[in-house]
Formats: C-alpha cells, sequence, structure tokens
C-alpha cells in the first residue's frame, strides 16, 4: 500500500513539474470600451458645495500590462499594469478654490499597477491560482470650466489592495478562461477592480506566442480625500479586447 501511495505521489508531482512554468514573460495590450457612471461632490462644511455628474454614455480607453514569472520560490513574480479612463459631465457649485457655474466637467485618471504574487497553483490539472498584493497608483484630474472659469485639481494616490487570480486551461485545447480581482476598503474609502476573459493562444511560433484575449472589466471608486471634503464615486465596466505575446 505503501508502494502504492509512493507511486501516485510521484506520478503527482513529477504532471505537477512538467506542466509547471518556471519561468515566463507575458504582455499584451488593447482597447477596453467602458460605461462610465457616478459623479465627484465636495463640500467644506461651511456652506462651501460642488457637484460632478457623468453624463458620457460609453468612453474608449487603453490598458496595457506586463507579466513575469522566474524561478525563485521565496520571491514574489511580477505584474505590471497601465489603464487609462476619462469621463465627462456637468459640472456646478465651489471646488475647493474655484466655483463653476452650470459649467462642464472632464474627469481623466491614469492608473499604474504594480502587483506582487505567488502561485499557489500553478498549472495542476490544468488550474493557476495566484495571490499576492497589488500597489495601485491614481493619477486623478478633475478639470472644470464655464464662460469664465477653467480651472483644475490633481491628486495622486497610492491605494494598496489584495489581489487574487484564477486560470483554467481547457484540456485539448488553445483555450484558456481567467478571473482576477482587485480590492481594498478603508477609512471611507472603497476601490475594486474585477475582470474575466477569454484567450486563445495561436500555438504555431516556438518562441513567441501570440494570443488573443476578450473579456469583461469592472471597476469601482469610492474615495473620500480633503479631510473628506472630496468624495469621488465613479464606475466603470464594460468589454475589452486585446492581443497577448507569451515567450
Amino acid at each position: 500500500m505503501k508502494k502504492l501511495t509512493s507511486l501516485f505521489a510521484s506520478t503527482a508531482l513529477f504532471a505537477t513539474l512538467a506542466s509547471a512554468d518556471f519561468a515566463r514573460v507575458e504582455m499584451g495590450g488593447g482597447i477596453w470600451d467602458n460605461k462610465p457612471s457616478g459623479g465627484l461632490t465636495y463640500d467644506d462644511g461651511s456652506g462651501a458645495q460642488g457637484s460632478y455628474t457623468s453624463s458620457q454614455k460609453s468612453n474608449t480607453s487603453a490598458y496595457a500590462w506586463l507579466l513575469v514569472k522566474h524561478p525563485v520560490p521565496v520571491l514574489p513574480n511580477l505584474r505590471l499594469e497601465y489603464t487609462t479612463l476619462k469621463d465627462e459631465g456637468s459640472a456646478d457649485g465651489t471646488f475647493e478654490d474655484f466655483t463653476i457655474n452650470a459649467g462642464t466637467g472632464t474627469i481623466e485618471m491614469t492608473q499604474y499597477d504594480a502587483v506582487l504574487y505567488y502561485n499557489i497553483l500553478d498549472n495542476l490539472a490544468w488550474i493557476t491560482l495566484d495571490l499576492g498584493l497589488d500597489i495601485k497608483f491614481i493619477n486623478l484630474e478633475f478639470s472644470a470650466q464655464d464662460t469664465l472659469t477653467n480651472e483644475s485639481i490633481n491628486e495622486t494616490m497610492p491605494l494598496p489592495m489584495g489581489y487574487v487570480r484564477a486560470r483554467v486551461e481547457i484540456p485539448g485545447t488553445d483555450i484558456g478562461v481567467e478571473a482576477d480581482g482587485k480590492y481594498v476598503t478603508y477609512d471611507g474609502s472603497t476601490v475594486s477592480d474585477y475582470r474575466v476573459k477569454v484567450d486563445y493562444t495561436l500555438d504555431f511560433v516556438p518562441v513567441v506566442q501570440p494570443a488573443l484575449e476578450v473579456g469583461y472589466r469592472a471597476q469601482k471608486f469610492e474615495l473620500e480625500y480633503n479631510d473628506k471634503q472630496t468624495k469621488f464615486n465613479l464606475d466603470f465596466s464594460g468589454v475589452y479586447a486585446g492581443i497577448m505575446l507569451r515567450f
């Protein structure tokens, strides 16, 4: 019985090692067709108030990412991401140091993510599971204008977020199904970023494998800053599509 158990364990270990990727580089980029909703409010507690409301029905944003996996088990792997977002709407009232009278506003967000993660399951029975920490850097610019005024506010904020990723390779095909999520909530602010996608690898090149990806992404921002005088509440969700390269 012990010999049989040892044989099964050895076979499982060999299959795991054979299927695991000890070192890998992936990169990709594409377009995210998202729908914004929500707004921004300002209240200094002494009567000065302002509000911005999204009115944009859809927006096309760019994204890019790079993944580096190495064979050193004690060191985390690295994933870098870049995303741009833009929204337009109506603005009225006082925002920090300026006042807008029945004007328009624009919000632009640039996000840089540095994800440090570990492989909990590494293509074991076609399943991959990653857990880690994401440091999301957000550059947020809010600009508003009317017939007399054209002003802007810029904020840069780092956010530590929990990270989880699961992937399943469909046996006998070059199709993968993947989902990942990032989440943090602290002191009145909550940020979440979720994705689910399907990709198809064009497995005809020995060194570089191109692939196509199609998915759905949803981001939600509930941020309070400037001593909670400014409250930012915006959602972005929609489909995305892009190309990938695996080395």
